[in-house]
């Protein structure tokens, strides 16, 4: 039994969906037993309580997963959420591979979409860390003195594509290997892109 109201873009989503249709169905019930508003947002269906960003319901290639957007508020008393990289602050999913373990944890999802509700209601907020606390690169930094006008662009970024591009080139443990990611990507940033556009 549904309770929350149904959203046309959902359903046509549901209706497109191949490998998660099943699960995807029965989040959606639980979700909407929860009594938040369905919208479809970022291409998927996403829950929430006065204008305010709950759950999201999305799929990948080995799972489908809840995300919860503010999930590093919950207090996760299960074990269940899980962060899905190190560069992700707020977010955090609770993963399936099979509807019988959704089925199973009925309860404990609304336990946690009720805590997340409950800490919007709250007010509360995660606390980002601010993008300038993230170290930049020696290599980009020599790059950036060399080439101003890059320095300019990549400051012209958004906060997220900056911190994208200083965990890429960040990653390599050899410095050659840096420099030739920041050359890889020298122009994209001078076009305004970010890694992944």
């Amino acid at each position: 039994m549904t309770t929350g109201r149904t959203n046309s873009k959902v359903d046509e989503f549901l209706s497109k969906s191949k490998k998660w249709k099943e699960h995807y169905e029965k989040l959606r019930s639980i979700v909407l037993d929860c009594e938040l508003e369905e919208d479809f947002k970022w291409m998927h269906p996403c829950y929430t309580f006065q204008n305010k960003n709950i759950v999201l319901i999305h799929g990948f290639k080995e799972y489908c997963a809840l995300l919860f957007h503010k999930g590093a508020l919950l207090n996760d008393t299960r074990g269940i959420l899980i962060r899905q990289t190190e560069n992700v602050q707020a977010a955090r999913q609770i993963r399936f591979t099979t509807v019988q373990e959704i089925v199973e944890m009925e309860t404990v999802l609304k336990d946690y979409i009720h805590e997340a509700v409950e800490a919007e209601k709250a007010g509360l907020e995660v606390t980002f860390k601010n993008h300038n606390e993230y170290v930049v690169p020696e290599e980009l930094q020599t790059i950036f003195d060399e080439t101003p006008a890059l320095k300019t662009a990549f400051e012209a970024l958004t906060p997220g594509r900056q911190r994208a591009y200083i965990f890429y080139f960040s990653e390599p443990k050899q410095s050659k290997t840096r420099v030739s990611r920041i050359e890889k990507y020298k122009q994209q940033i001078l076009d305004g892109k970010g890694l992944n556009d």
